[in-house]
């Protein structure tokens, strides 16, 4: 949510900003929230001279009635229940005026960072930067889910009949394997002087629409049915949440977290679920990074974060790239993103495995998060970006280190966690 005072003072900033992000069904909130805010800074006004009129009047009652003027006392009594009411009534339409206010605001879109490149869809994002050489080795590279059903490792048909469509098992050395990566990237991003948190997998809904767009929350949350709990669709909500209406001490930023957690996801919309893989499923296990810091410092970080995944999985000799978001395909309250994606030597191309953002003071405001400095208290920035998402991270290291005679090669960096185990091999039929 952007400040009023950017509406107030620069309305035609927000509106070119909604005209490039192809939102042009948004462009009428704009004056329809100058509209209001008039009426409420009117009404404000109104408000507080009614209260010193009663106060005066308030004043005056007290004097006559020490004088024993009582009949004179008695009628600014009556004048007095007469600016009451009309106070009770404006301060009624206060609240009805700050409501309205709010929701539009809340679906008016983040003010974008000027280096967004300008696209209608995710089709126009723009690649940045390749790192490590990808790979196409001579030998066929079967699908994801036939090498991990030949390990042993995968049982889909089993989640079919216990959750249904977007459910899996892993199993063996498989499922190890995924547990290997999200340890070794909860250490990774310790020894990056990140502090480590498992939070609570469901959040109310005041924490989910001060986290997140509209349009996110009816594509990718569950509701609990009877509660006001959501279950979260990244630990992202939660550590985010974990701040709200609190003032941070300024020498304590940034904040720099790493969390765990479990993430769940409708999968609402065009991309749909997998019916045999593991691309695109309703639960998945993620380590997540969250920087907190003064508004000045975040682009600062948001480069930081995303190299620490680049880096990550080029430590699992993964071949990655990253890819600017473009305008159309930035979600609402970001102000930038980008998305890391890993070589696919099977399709040969890349694929999207996390995401980076910065949001600026948005979900700060929304939650009321902020910082004490010497001049007063002020709204922090905030940040956050994927470490590494299972199974799209497990795809990628199995497709990556797959041998002709149908093994994965472990990554070094996972030996510990596999208890020295350096390849999984196909099980014999």
């Amino acid at each position: 949510m952007i400040d009023i005072k950017i509406i107030r003072e620069n309305p035609e900033i927000v509106r070119e900003n909604i005209k490039k992000k192809f939102q042009t069904n948004k462009l009428g909130l704009v004056d329809e929230v100058i509209n209001l805010d008039n009426e409420f800074r009117e009404l404000t006004l109104m408000c507080d001279e009614l209260r010193n009129q009663r106060n005066s009047k308030s004043k005056e009652i007290g004097n006559l009635m020490g004088q024993g003027k009582k009949d004179e006392a008695e009628v600014l009594k009556g004048e007095v229940a007469i600016i009451n009411e009309k106070l009770e009534a404006n301060e009624k339409r206060e609240e009805e005026l700050k409501e309205e206010i709010k929701i539009r605001m809340m679906k008016i879109p983040n003010i974008m960072d000027s280096s967004v490149p300008i696209g209608k869809d995710d089709s126009e994002n723009v690649e940045n930067e390749k790192f490590g050489e990808p790979v196409v080795p001579n030998y066929e590279i079967p699908y994801h889910a036939d090498i991990l059903e030949k390990l042993g490792g995968l049982d889909k048909e089993s989640a079919g009949r216990t959750s249904g469509n977007g459910f899996y098992y892993l199993v063996g050395d498989v499922a190890r394997l995924h547990e290997a990566m999200i340890a070794y990237a909860r250490d990774f991003m310790i020894n990056k002087g990140f502090t480590y948190a498992i939070p609570p997998f469901m959040i109310r809904s005041d924490v989910v629409n001060g986290v997140m767009s509209f349009e996110e929350l009816e594509a990718m949350m569950y509701k609990i049915e009877g509660e006001d709990l959501y279950l979260i669709g990244t630990s992202e909500h939660s550590m985010i949440g974990k701040f709200k209406g609190q003032i941070v001490k300024e020498e304590e930023l940034p904040i720099r977290m790493t969390s765990y957690s479990p993430c769940f996801r409708k999968e609402v919309g065009s991309h749909g679920l997998e019916e045999r893989g593991l691309y695109r499923v309703h639960q998945f296990e993620k380590q997540e990074m969250i920087v907190i810091c003064k508004e000045v410092d975040a682009m600062e970080w948001y480069n930081k974060m995303w190299s620490y995944t680049v880096e990550f999985f080029r430590s699992l000799d993964v071949p990655v790239r990253t890819l600017e978001c473009c305008s159309g395909d930035l979600a609402d309250l970001k102000v930038k993103s980008c998305d890391v994606e890993a070589w696919s030597p099977r399709q040969k191309k890349y694929f999207e495995v996390g995401s980076c953002s910065t949001l600026g003071t948005a979900q700060a405001r929304r939650l009321s998060i902020r910082a004490k400095g010497e001049k007063g208290n002020y709204l922090v920035a905030t940040l956050n970006n994927t470490v590494v998402a299972s199974p799209r991270g497990l795809i990628a290291v199995i497709e990556n280190n797959y041998q002709e005679d149908g093994s994965v090669k472990i990554p070094e960096a996972l030996w510990p966690y596999m208890g020295g185990n350096k390849v999984i091999l196909p099980k014999k039929i």
